[in-house]
């Protein structure tokens, strides 16, 4: 499984967690982290744990929202607080395109193109919560306001 670490993907979050922190790891899970339930249940912990890593594009803009496993992002919500008419999930190639990772691996961090980040304060009910790190079976375990500093992020209200 270590092989996973070498991965381009990986390593470019690897190396951005590590500049923020040296004790951050990723995790090579046995079992795979491709959706936040199979990642809760990889990792034995609650659904709302995992961070769900959503790329939506807004009108010709993209933006990534960092939602907790067991909720859902509200669009109407988005487009009030990004003042947008035209805001919807991205696709896959657009995923690629703007992070650099494919869907099921997307992580908070290390984008290939500079997104503006949404993190619901839902995630906060957690003492720890996991990300994405560039592979469906790999993850890094990080606090909520860790989470906030690592990505620059701006908290809101945006699950449904």
């Amino acid at each position: 499984m270590s092989e996973l670490l070498n991965k381009e993907s990986v390593k470019r979050v690897q190396e951005f967690i590590k500049k923020f922190d040296p004790n951050l790891k990723i995790l090579v899970l046995d079992t795979t982290a491709r959706t936040a339930k199979d990642a809760a249940n990889s990792l034995k912990c609650e659904l709302g744990a995992i961070v769900k890593s959503l790329v939506f594009r807004a009108e010709s803009d993209f933006l990534i929202c960092l939602v907790a496993g067991d909720k859902r992002c509200s669009l109407n919500k988005l487009k009030k607080i990004l003042d947008k008419k035209d805001v919807s999930m991205a696709n896959a190639d657009e995923v690629k395109v703007n992070t650099g990772f494919s869907i099921g691996g997307v992580a908070p961090v290390g984008h290939l193109k500079k997104l503006n980040i949404l993190i619901d304060k839902s995630l906060s009910r957690f003492q720890y919560i996991y990300g994405a790190a560039g592979h469906p079976d790999c993850v890094f375990k990080i606090t909520y306001s860790e989470l906030i500093k690592l990505t620059n992020g701006s908290e809101r209200e945006i699950i449904k």
